[in-house]
């Protein structure tokens, strides 16, 4: 008899346990696409650390999965609840995971990034200009790989919704700003020098939308490897709240 209640709780806390392996399938097939194959990040964050901002928890991760976070993240309404505590489970473990080590030196890094002027257009921790992304947490939502292909050719990772017109008012004038906010009516842009412009659109002469291209330079040719390695290194470090 107490042989028999001893395999019933050994075999409930087997079952009990989260499928790994299972959970990296799912993680694979359906969340890699924008966190990347090992949770390193792409289009969306990176998973391979201990702690998520937005998920501190377990039931935090797993309400995360099953619900999504408008308007970046759409929720998983199609797996089960066992499927969800599976990926929940998986997405930890990578928190486990060797910190990716870079060639490169963070200090110099952070140096060419003044020197170089992109606290011109990007924010770190409140400081800079705001008409690029902010860039203050972009060490845990990227990994260094995005980060180092951004840098030699930002128009081929452009985020969500990012859009770029370029219009021309009654009088001839030339703007050329990221777009604000936009209705069937009106458009507002945002240029490089942070000086917001309304229109109304019957107004205009021209409004064209720069398909492709951004106010950021591309470094492709512009900037030595080892300045490139120390610019990634420092970018990497960026992993405070904004």
């Amino acid at each position: 008899m107490l042989r028999c209640l001893v395999c019933i709780l050994f075999t409930g806390a087997a079952a009990a346990q989260p499928d790994l392996a299972g959970g990296r399938k799912i993680f694979e097939s359906q969340c890699a696409l924008c966190h990347g194959q090992a949770g390193g990040g792409g289009r969306g964050p990176s998973l391979n650390r201990p702690t998520l901002d937005r998920a501190p928890d377990d039931k935090g991760l797993r309400k995360v999965i099953s619900e999504g976070l408008e308007p970046e993240m759409p929720g998983a309404w199609q797996l089960s609840e066992h499927e969800v505590t599976a990926v929940a489970a998986y997405v930890r473990s990578l928190g486990a995971a060797p910190q990716e080590k870079l060639p490169g030196d963070p200090a110099r890094g952070a140096g060419l990034f003044e020197t170089r002027g992109c606290s011109g257009c990007h924010m770190v921790a409140g400081k800079g200009s705001g008409f690029g992304p902010e860039l203050t947490q972009i060490g845990a939502r990227r990994n260094a790989a995005y980060l180092r292909q951004t840098i030699l050719t930002p128009a081929g990772s452009l985020p969500e919704g990012f859009a770029y017109f370029a219009a021309t008012d009654a009088a001839g004038r030339a703007v050329s700003g990221i777009r604000v906010n936009e209705d069937t009516f009106t458009i507002q842009l945002k240029d490089a020098a942070g000086r917001f412009h309304s229109f109304r659109k019957s107004e205009l002469k021209d409004l064209r939308r720069l398909v492709h291209e951004t106010p950021m330079p591309a470094y492709q040719g512009r900037i030595a490897s080892a300045e490139l390695d120390d610019l990634v290194a420092y970018l990497a470090t960026l992993r405070g709240k904004s």
